[in-house]
């Protein structure tokens, strides 16, 4: 049975694209000239060569990554504070969409962009296509965008995790002015991560790493089941924080192709019977939006009195616990829960991106025993084309595109 690959991130110092792409390099340097070649495809000659230079943070050997000029200048990734940088959303997408790139790596690149777009295009209130980039507007963070995409797309099939993430503090300067410490840009796209409080101040996690984070890892923590580390890699930012390493650590696992991962999980249940069928859905629909909300299924009964009876049946992380329960009352007119602790075993997923007919969909897939993948469309992202038989002919197009 072939080998399944976990990829945990260790962000002892903070989260930025340069290392994030350091560390996997560490760890796994075989996928350089695959990476190295991508991040060619897409940059303007005659700015550099992407580069890894050895070096030390807290006492512990790391990489570095950056742009070597034609000297030999080691690795940069400072952006000058003075200089204008900022490009459209669009013409970032052109430029990844137009370059010959290894195989998925630009479905694993164009998504992350599009989270950071979204991103941002809610913060400020315009359109996606009107998102214009400050924060990942100069080359470097572009070349970061596309090196994990590569690296992403090397791994796969490959199931992400991350720890807590440090909160840091204070304010940074952008060019939307002065802003708090995590920008707001960081703060969306990590919403149900972990945070920790490690005394020390600054901005700890880039718009760019922490858009690398949500697509790959969704926040989740390391999972339960049986791992074999195989290799471990130090990727170093360019700050020296005092007593400690400013490193994220990448930590390459080994498990068996399609083993399933265990974690567990409150299931809360309860039945209501004096709500009407439209309060029954938006108390739902609010619900299942809850962060922590793995899953909501309703039922239906007869109950005393021939009462037409809603069951509502809730998958909650344990961490949402309370949060959820309180909701429960809250969103119903239930006047009891019953909850239990279950474990439950889960194949590893991976999302992803997939163009159907120049539209990108949304995919995920699924390791089977065996080491088959399934896919399965978003069908969000279908419900706004014409009839049912085209809807299923996109998705069919879509899940036959997403297992290629």
């Amino acid at each position: 049975m072939a080998a399944r690959t976990h990829v945990h991130l260790d962000a002892v110092g903070g989260a930025a694209g340069d290392m994030f792409v350091a560390a996997l390099l560490d760890a796994r340097p075989d996928l350089a000239d695959r990476v190295f070649a991508d991040i060619g495809a897409v940059l303007p000659e005659g700015l550099g060569k992407p580069a890894l230079a050895a070096g030390m943070s807290g006492g512990i050997a790391v990489r570095r990554f950056g742009l070597e000029s034609e000297g030999s200048t080691p690795p940069s990734h400072a952006q000058d504070p003075g200089h204008p940088h900022g490009v459209h959303y669009a013409s970032l997408v052109r430029r990844i969409e137009g370059a010959k790139l290894h195989a998925g790596t630009a479905a694993e690149a164009l998504a992350i962009l599009a989270s950071l777009a979204r991103t941002e295009a809610r913060l400020h209130g315009v359109s996606v296509d009107d998102v214009h980039f400050h924060e990942i507007g100069d080359w470097d963070s572009l070349m970061d965008v596309v090196a994990a995409g590569s690296v992403a797309a090397a791994l796969a099939p490959c199931t992400w995790s991350v720890s807590a993430l440090p909160r840091g503090d204070g304010f940074v300067r952008t060019h939307h002015g002065v802003l708090p410490v995590p920008a707001p840009a960081s703060a969306a796209l990590l919403e149900g991560f972990r945070f920790r409080d490690d005394g020390v101040g600054g901005e700890r996690v880039t718009p760019t790493g922490a858009g690398i984070l949500a697509h790959l890892t969704k926040g989740a923590p390391f999972p339960k089941g049986s791992f074999v580390l195989r290799a471990t890699g130090n990727g170093a930012g360019t700050r020296d924080i005092p007593g400690m390493p400013n490193i994220l650590r990448a930590m390459v696992y080994e498990a068996s192709q399609g083993a399933a991962i265990g974690d567990e999980v409150i299931v809360i249940a309860f039945d209501v019977d004096d709500m009407t069928g439209e309060e029954i859905g938006v108390a739902s629909d609010r619900l299942r939006a809850l962060e922590g909300v793995v899953d909501l299924t309703l039922g239906q009964r007869w109950g005393k009195k021939g009462r037409p009876v809603a069951d509502f049946r809730l998958l909650v992380m344990p961490e949402s616990h309370d949060a959820v329960r309180e909701a429960c009352f809250r969103e119903t007119s239930t006047l009891g829960l019953r909850e239990t602790r279950e474990t439950r075993t889960v194949l590893p997923r991976k999302p992803g991106t997939v163009a159907v007919e120049g539209v990108g969909v949304r995919v995920k897939r699924a390791v089977r025993p065996g080491g088959g993948t399934t896919v399965k469309v978003e069908s969000d992202d279908l419900a706004g084309h014409g009839s049912l038989a085209e809807r299923r002919r996109l998705k069919a197009l879509g899940e036959s595109e997403g297992g290629a």
